[in-house]
C-alpha cells in the first residue's frame, strides 16, 4: 500500500520503528536493492536481508554497525535526524554523539542573557536531555489585547538517561511583572522552583516528572502560564533548540480585541529578517488561527498580527 507524507510523519513520532521504516521506504518508492546500493557509497555494509527484517520487526538493529546504518537510512531516505534511532526505544546502545544537534539560547531569545542565568542557577545542563517530539500550544488574548494564557501539551524525548524534570521559559510582554505571573502543572507533572528576571520579564519554571527517563523513552506533560500583567500582546513565537518534532500554535482572540490581520512567520534566528510569511484567516465563530509544523527545524516560529 502507497503510504502518504502524513501517514509518514506521524509514525515517525509514535512508531513502532519497523513501521516507520518501512512507511518511509513506501513514500520514497526506494526498493531495499536500491536503499542498500546507497547506504553502500556512504560506506555502510548491510544486507538485503538484514532489511526485509527490520521492516517487518523480524528484528531490530541493536549492535552499534547497525545503529550507524539506520544513521545513515535517515539522510538515503530524507528523514529528519534521529527520527528513526529514537524509535528503538530504552535498551538500545546510544551515545551522547546521537543526540540532535541543539541551537543556544542565544539565537533563540533576545533576553538570552537572562536565560542563562536563570538556567545556570537552577543547575539545568545545558541541553536539557530533551528534545520534542510534539508539542502543542494555546494562547490566549484578553479583552484588553493582553497575553491572558498559554497552554502547554508536550511530547518529549530524552537523549540521555536520568532525565526527571523540564524547565518551562516563559518572556512576557513589555511591562510584564514575572513575579505575579501563574505557573499551572496539570498533567503528569508538578510544579518545582519557579525564578524570575524582573527586568526582561523571563520567568523559567521547573516542571517534575513523575518518574525517570532512560535514553530513548518518551513522556508527556500539560502546563501552563497565567498572565495579563504586560502590555498590548502583537505576536507568539516558539523557539526550538532542536528538530525533528511537530508543532501545533493555536492564538484565540477576545470578542472585544480582534485583529485586522493575522501572519505566519519562521526565522533563523532573533535577529534574522522573518521569512516563510503567511496570512492566516481568523475563523468567525471562535476567533482562532492556527499554524502545523512537521519536522521543525531548530530556530523560531509563531504567529503575528496587526491590531489597525
Amino acid at each position: 500500500m502507497q503510504h502518504t507524507e502524513a501517514e509518514l510523519a506521524q509514525v515517525l513520532h509514535t512508531g513502532p520503528f519497523h513501521l516507520a521504516l518501512r512507511t518511509a521506504l513506501s513514500v520514497r518508492g526506494l526498493p531495499l536493492q536500491r536503499v542498500q546500493h546507497h547506504l553502500a557509497h556512504r560506506g555502510v555494509k548491510v544486507g538485503v536481508t538484514s532489511l526485509s527484517y527490520w521492516q517487518q520487526g523480524a528484528r531490530r538493529p541493536q549492535r552499534p554497525e547497525s545503529l550507524r546504518a539506520v544513521k545513515a537510512l535517515e539522510e538515503v531516505l530524507g528523514l529528519p535526524g534521529n527520527s528513526l534511532l529514537g524509535l528503538l526505544g530504552p535498551g538500545e546502545p546510544r551515545t551522547e554523539a546521537d543526540r540532535p544537534p541543539a541551537r543556544s539560547y542565544r539565537s533563540l531569545v533576545d533576553a538570552s542573557g537572562a536565560v542563562e542565568r536563570l538556567l545556570t542557577a537552577m543547575e539545568s545542563p545545558a541541553d536539557g536531555g530533551l528534545h520534542t517530539v510534539g508539542h502543542q500550544e494555546r494562547v490566549r488574548i484578553g479583552p484588553g489585547r493582553r497575553m491572558q494564557r498559554r497552554n502547554s501539551q508536550h511530547v518529549v524525548r530524552a537523549h540521555r538517561d536520568g532525565i526527571d524534570r523540564y524547565l518551562a521559559v516563559y518572556r512576557g510582554d513589555p511591562g510584564c511583572d514575572p513575579a505575579r505571573v501563574g505557573v499551572s502543572a496539570w498533567e503528569n507533572c508538578r510544579t518545582g522552583r519557579v525564578r524570575w528576571d524582573a527586568e526582561t520579564g523571563v520567568l523559567v519554571a521547573e516542571l517534575l516528572f513523575d518518574t525517570r527517563l532512560r535514553a530513548g523513552e518518551t513522556y508527556l506533560f500539560g502546563y501552563g502560564f497565567e498572565d495579563g500583567t504586560g502590555g498590548p500582546c502583537g505576536e507568539y513565537v516558539r523557539g526550538f533548540s532542536f528538530g525533528g518534532g511537530q508543532y501545533v500554535l493555536q492564538v484565540r482572540f477576545d470578542e472585544e480585541a480582534l485583529p485586522v490581520r493575522c501572519r505566519r512567520f519562521a526565522q533563523v534566528s532573533t535577529g534574522a529578517p522573518r521569512g516563510a510569511r503567511t496570512d492566516l484567516t481568523l475563523t468567525g465563530r471562535h476567533r482562532t488561527v492556527h499554524l502545523v509544523e512537521q519536522g521543525v527545524r531548530p530556530g523560531l516560529v509563531g504567529i503575528d498580527w496587526d491590531w489597525e
